[in-house]
């Protein structure tokens, strides 16, 4: 039966209808398939990580429109920050790096009704868990916000302790529904189906969106507590029906933790949680000094760090996403030449973005904030504020993207402490940065938040590829340089077209000034990695030349 290529929906019905390519080891086999496997997958994830991302600067215009950089989006942030606390350290990255790799391997081996019954076990006390811990929040949250955790800074006005408190009880629902739908997302890619999951943070958005539109502005703040829980509802519907028509799908009631396989999940999150607390309570700490250096800094870090993460999602997530499943079967196969050689392609790919991506974004922070937040109560101090903020987090974009795909490299090797390890450092190291630089900051010192994630993420990718480097025994090192002085060589000449363009337009809509920018410089950028002939490149055009001879 012939399919529209061109349909998304006809293709996730293709995949939900089938066994999983990981599956069939011979799919597995070489690193060359396993590497267009993960270019196709990661290419349908990158194009809805970048509709996630539009929908995502949508919802950031509405709300810097509706709530700037005041102290009521602060006690929405601080309130926020602890829901993704909880969530981290119950469910999260923790479960999917556990879950993924061990239900894969299963699958790899067709052993279909015990994945089912890991996927249900899992579940099933995920659910418990996740009710007892929201519950439990839900009491003590005048405690957790006021003593318990800091997460506003001392000497706070009653009233904005009260309204954290209440926002935080509002939002709490989310953490059980996030929690289910990340394990159902887990599921999905470990039958190689990504679209769906890439989607769900646009439903996300959305949901954020209807809750400031529709609901009464008179509600204020609390429209958009009340919308995050509408939108984690959309996350959790836009995959279920996918989940549903997965081939040879079971689900056993009774299953828990007395099943082996459930018990070494939940073992092997152990160090992911440990390494997710660290990480969130580094998130808490940088709202704590964000809060103490005046109104609006700890909304201008928040407003910048979520820019900065959406060049990061469509390059570096989509491709770890992609490569996980791919990576932990060619590891329980045993095919370890075929894993080196996967993970080396997909860095090599990760650094030809994240490189120009990087340089970009620091020539174009001001108008990429004119334009995305700039209107309403965000005013031009709120675009200085988050810009400058941007700078110094998009001067780690690269390191940020390596980490993402490092880790999964661990992961599929199903080892969660070395990363683990690895991130505790590095976020022990960015608290103390971060206490430093806001001292060493005398103009807008909440920039020395931003610039202390960037070097202690850095330092924990270095790491993190030197300790692959020595248990793989190489990278591809020369591959790797070789595309690394050539992604620098063509962003100095993307850089220099965008300074010009610039200068030219200094005082010009800053429409203009954003679109024409981007548009030169990844014209410039792209002319010259053809110019310099990078092989990944000349390995796109012959495929799209081979899809076009094809088709005519």
């Amino acid at each position: 039966m012939k399919q529209n290529p061109h349909d998304p929906e006809e293709t996730i019905k293709d995949e939900a209808s089938q066994q999983t390519a990981l599956n069939e080891p011979s799919l597995a086999s070489t690193g060359n398939t396993a590497g267009r496997q993960i270019a196709r997958a990661a290419s349908v994830v990158m194009l809805a990580y970048i509709f996630s991302t539009i929908i995502g600067i949508l919802r950031g215009m509405v709300v810097s429109g509706a709530f700037g950089t005041s102290a009521d989006l602060d006690s929405f942030n601080a309130a926020n920050r602890v829901t993704e606390l909880l969530f981290n350290l119950t469910a999260g990255g923790a479960l999917g790096s556990a879950f993924i790799p061990m239900f894969t391997g299963l699958l790899t081996r067709k052993e279909n009704e015990k994945a089912w019954r890991l996927a249900s076990g899992v579940l099933n006390t995920l659910l418990i868990a996740l009710i007892i811990v929201a519950a439990l929040m839900w009491i003590f949250a005048p405690t957790i916000v006021e003593k318990g955790l800091f997460v506003l800074s001392p000497g706070t006005a009653v009233t904005q302790i009260e309204l954290t408190v209440r926002l935080l009880r509002i939002m709490l629902p989310t953490v059980i529904i996030f929690g289910i739908s990340g394990l159902v997302m887990g599921m999905l890619n470990a039958h190689q189906v990504f679209l769906w999951p890439a989607l769900a943070p646009a439903a996300y958005s959305l949901g954020m969106i209807l809750g400031v539109w529709l609901l009464p502005k008179s509600m204020g703040i609390d429209r958009l507590a009340y919308g995050t829980v509408i939108g984690a509802v959309g996350h959790f519907l836009l995959q279920a029906p996918t989940l549903f028509r997965l081939p040879k799908r079971q689900y056993f009631l009774l299953e828990g933790l007395k099943n082996k396989a459930t018990r070494q999940v939940f073992k092997l999150m152990g160090p992911r949680i440990l390494g997710a607390s660290v990480v969130q309570l580094n998130f808490v700490a940088n709202t704590i000094i964000g809060l103490s250096l005046g109104e609006g800094a700890a909304s201008a870090v928040t407003w910048a760090f979520t820019l900065m993460l959406m060049p990061q999602a469509a390059i570096a997530q989509s491709a770890g996403t992609a490569s996980l499943p791919t990576l932990s079967a060619q590891f329980e196969l045993g095919q370890h030449e075929a894993f080196k050689n996967t993970l080396a392609g997909i860095i090599r790919a990760v650094m030809l973005l994240a490189i120009p991506a990087s340089i970009a974004m620091i020539l174009l922070r001001v108008p990429l904030v004119q334009v995305i937040y700039e209107r309403g109560q965000f005013d031009a101090q709120s675009t200085a504020m988050v810009s400058w903020a941007l700078l110094w987090y998009v001067a780690g974009l690269v390191g940020h993207c390596l980490v993402e795909v490092l880790s999964r490299g661990y992961y599929a090797m199903q080892d969660t402490r070395t990363p683990v390890i690895v991130g505790v450092l590095a976020m022990s190291l960015n608290i103390g940065l971060s206490f430093l630089f806001v001292r060493l900051f005398t103009y807008m010192p909440h920039g020395g938040l931003a610039l202390a994630n960037s070097v202690a993420t850095g330092l924990e990718s270095v790491v993190l590829i030197y300790i692959l480097w020595r248990r793989l025994k190489g990278l591809e090192g020369k591959s790797l340089f070789r595309a690394i002085w050539k992604s620098l060589l063509a962003s100095a000449v993307m850089a220099g077209s965008i300074w010009l363009w610039l200068s030219l337009m200094a005082g010009r809509s800053k429409y203009l000034v954003l679109l024409g920018g981007s548009v030169l410089g990844l014209l410039a950028y792209v002319l010259m990695i053809w110019f310099l002939k990078v092989p990944e490149l000349a390995s796109i055009t012959q495929r799209l030349k081979a899809k076009l001879a094809a088709r005519g």
